[in-house]
């Protein structure tokens, strides 16, 4: 059945699914797609690139008179991302980085147990779990994808090992099918942190649907924004009533809204991990549109591929890399320079050109947290060495040929 949204009069504003672009799902309304505003002289890195139909849905929140969090929007974006990639429940939350500590409580990590991350990878990774009192255990990248290794991904594991975090790097999946065997085997849980890997695939099946829990990420640098959010995805339904109970506080506010208890109470640990119904409608809009995201940002990678092919191999530089059996969520596009030294001098020509590129990641093991856990140079050399090289290129679903253009002809200019 349809649904629809009430709007502030009481009638209900219904669509016609065959006028949207991407498979039907229940929105208030359609709306034409607009073109983009032109770029800039100044190419920034990143851009939060609108679809057009945002406002629309921020009025209808606002005309309906719920936005706080958990409203109808909320429940459309969780329809969306339970349909498409084919977990039990999607739980909206203020952020990627929210939901992995919600991921670190449903897993009841106490302190003096042991997660293993990948050391090249946002600081979020470990601290959902560190804040827990789990020590991270830093594993190495392969030099192809950047991802975990998964090869050396048993030697890490203890006795109070209780989860693994694989991060699928630019939307890239990681060797999921190893990760998975490896943790059966051990009975430990998997986690995926899949920021930036939403719509990406591995061997058929979508990033996010491998773990028992997987997270997702709305943030503004993301390919689907709306500013700030994320996403919970629980795959084993043991997990679900009481993710809702963190997620709303500790309590069963969500069993009493569904009438089956006659008042909500504290029950458990939690916190007020749910985003505003004003998101939420951000967000919604983003989904609606997502074949079209999804073929922008194709397209620009494919665009930095083919037009940096040849430079690259010439000056051996390396380019991401997407396996055979991989579907890329196309999330960012970098070089991997021959020396260290390379990447100042190339960042400030660009630069010169008012074209901005940044590095990524900096070891996590290697920071001043890190190193009280243990991290030591030389403990993840991948990870180290790929620190020092890399740049990432500009990289927005609005980013035009022509632009694009700008940035391959300034790249292939510079001299190492």
């Amino acid at each position: 059945m349809e649904r629809t949204l009430a709007n502030a009069a009481g009638g209900i504003i219904a669509h016609d699914p065959a006028e949207q672009a991407t498979p039907a799902y229940s929105t208030p309304f359609a709306l034409p797609f607009p073109t983009f505003a032109p770029e800039p002289e100044h190419i920034p890195f990143n851009r939060f690139c609108k679809v057009g139909t945002e406002f629309a849905y921020i009025q209808q929140a606002i005309d309906a008179m719920q936005i706080s969090g958990d409203g109808r929007f909320t429940a459309l974006c969780h329809e969306i991302l339970e349909k498409d990639l084919g977990v039990g429940k999607a739980l909206l939350t203020t952020s990627c980085t929210h939901a992995l500590e919600m991921a670190a409580l449903l897993l009841d990590i106490q302190p003096g147990d042991e997660v293993i991350i990948p050391s090249f990878t946002f600081v979020s990774t470990a601290n959902a779990f560190v804040l827990r009192g789990a020590r991270p255990v830093f594993a190495d990248i392969r030099p192809d994808t950047l991802n975990l290794d998964e090869s050396r991904l048993e030697a890490l594991i203890t006795l109070r090992t209780r989860a693994i975090v694989p991060v699928h790097y630019g939307g890239i999946g990681c060797e999921m099918d190893t990760i998975l065997k490896v943790a059966a085997r051990h009975r430990i849980a998997v986690v995926e942190d899949n920021a930036h890997g939403l719509y990406g695939a591995y061997r058929g099946k979508r990033l996010g649907s491998f773990g028992s829990l997987a997270t997702l990420s709305f943030h503004e640098t993301k390919n689907f924004s709306c500013g700030e959010g994320g996403a919970l995805l629980i795959t084993d339904p043991a997990y679900f009533e009481r993710a809702e109970i963190l997620r709303e506080k500790g309590t069963n506010r969500k069993r009493f809204f569904r009438g089956e208890v006659d008042r909500y109470s504290w029950v458990d640990i939690g916190s007020s991990y749910l985003p505003s119904e004003i998101l939420a409608a951000v967000l919604y809009a983003q989904l609606l549109a997502r074949e079209r995201i999804r073929k922008q940002r194709r397209d620009v990678w494919e665009f930095y591929a083919a037009q940096l092919a040849d430079w690259a191999a010439e000056n051996g530089v390396g380019l991401p890399r997407i396996p055979s059996h991989c579907e890329s969520s196309h999330h960012l596009f970098y070089l991997l320079l021959p020396r260290a030294a390379d990447r100042p001098g190339l960042i400030e020509h660009l630069k010169a050109a008012g074209i901005l590129s940044v590095f990524h990641y900096l070891p996590l093991h290697l920071s001043k947290m890190g190193r009280t856990f243990g991290g030591v140079k030389g403990a993840c050399p991948v990870s180290e060495d790929v620190s020092d090289r890399l740049l990432r290129l500009p990289f927005y679903n609005a980013l035009e040929p022509a632009t694009q253009g700008r940035i391959v002809e300034r790249i292939k200019c510079h001299k190492f």
